[in-house]
């Protein structure tokens, strides 16, 4: 039995991504179909090697695993005859909680020993781009969305109508983009189809800016039954006039005037919440002074019902305009310093 190299087979190198590795089988895939080369056993052979590269290299478990054994596949038989290697291939096969295929021969889906060996008989599924096509149920891509939320909306959370456009492997043709030798009437020959649906999204309070809310279910549908990929909103939070965020903590500046923070008071605070909280400023309070107001600040992501705390700097508002009587008031009030430092020294 010989060691086949996938990638090499579909041409992209060993660290490809899933977007590299579809657009080769594809274009190979185009290439090598039976429809297109009738009769042709070489192209039907070669069809064969390149389906079955895709079905390992594009599904993660099985490329770790043969990225893992590929070489070394006569230790990883042993090792499995032995019992120390779990079977991958039943959760393949329709082991619980695994996928189910349909088998749609029994000559185990037309893969080589080599695939045999690693992953056992995976059954496929036929379909109708063509005599000798099979195509394995496949998981939805995920899809990422940017939404941008204010404040308050990110406080109390909030809802969004979402207009979404998948791109998925086309039904009639299999993603190879040719049916019965000619371009796909569905596809175009582009191997995918474009979904356009409309979808309310609910964002839960606590968000911040870069949170990646993800969504189960709700991303590209997936192939042969398979479920959806995921939805990930991507959140980006306004500039807010009064309010700067950090993490669950919020800051905001104070304005307070020259005599209460001379003289002491109480002073209005805004909070995320929309209410307004008394604070009280004490005696000789110095501009840029920092209050800590606790549990006043925003919700978190991961327990909506704990809140950061809310961090409140004075900021000292000298008189606009001042009359001779009080800057008269003003001047005595410095010879009175004054003279009480120099009398101190």
């Amino acid at each position: 039995m010989d060691y086949k190299d996938y990638y090499k087979i579909l041409g992209v190198a060993r660290d490809a991504s899933e977007n590299d590795i579809r657009s080769a089988y594809r274009k190979l895939a185009r290439q090598y179909h039976p429809d297109v080369n009738p009769g042709n056993q070489q192209a039907e052979t070669r069809f064969k090697e390149i389906n079955e590269a895709y079905q390992v290299l594009s599904d993660s478990e099985k490329r770790a695993k043969y990225d893992r054994y590929g070489k070394d596949w006569e230790r990883f038989q042993q090792t499995a005859a032995g019992g120390q290697e779990p079977d991958f291939a039943r959760w393949y096969t329709g082991h619980p909680g695994g996928v189910q295929f349909e088998y749609g021969s029994d000559d185990g889906g037309g893969f080589s020993d080599f695939f045999r060996t690693l992953f056992g008989n995976v059954g496929t599924r036929r379909t109708t781009a063509g005599v000798g096509q099979r195509m394995r149920m496949e998981r939805g891509d995920d899809l990422e969305q940017e939404v941008e939320v204010t404040l308050e909306e990110a406080f109390r959370g909030t809802t969004r109508v979402l207009q979404l456009q998948d791109e998925r492997t086309c039904p009639e043709c299999g993603g190879v983009g040719i049916r019965q030798s000619q371009l796909c009437d569905t596809c175009r020959g582009r191997g995918t189809v474009s979904d356009n649906r409309r979808l309310e999204v609910r964002i839960p309070a606590g968000v911040y800016d870069g949170s990646r809310v993800r969504m189960a279910g709700k991303g590209v549908p997936g192939v042969g039954g398979a479920p959806a990929g995921d939805l990930y909103l991507r959140v980006r939070l306004q500039k807010h006039p009064s309010f700067e965020v950090d993490g669950a903590d919020v800051k905001v500046e104070v304005p307070v005037d020259l005599y209460t923070c001379v003289l002491g008071g109480e002073v209005e605070v805004p909070t995320p919440s929309g209410r307004k909280l008394a604070l009280t400023i004490p005696p000789g309070t110095n501009n840029g002074k920092v209050f800590r107001l606790r549990g006043q600040g925003m919700p978190t992501l991961q327990n909506p019902s704990k809140r950061g705390d809310l961090y409140a700097t004075v900021s000292v508002q000298l008189p606009a305009s001042l009359d001779e009587q009080q800057k008269d008031l003003f001047r005595r009030l410095k010879e009175l310093d004054g003279a009480a430092t120099a009398g101190a020294a």
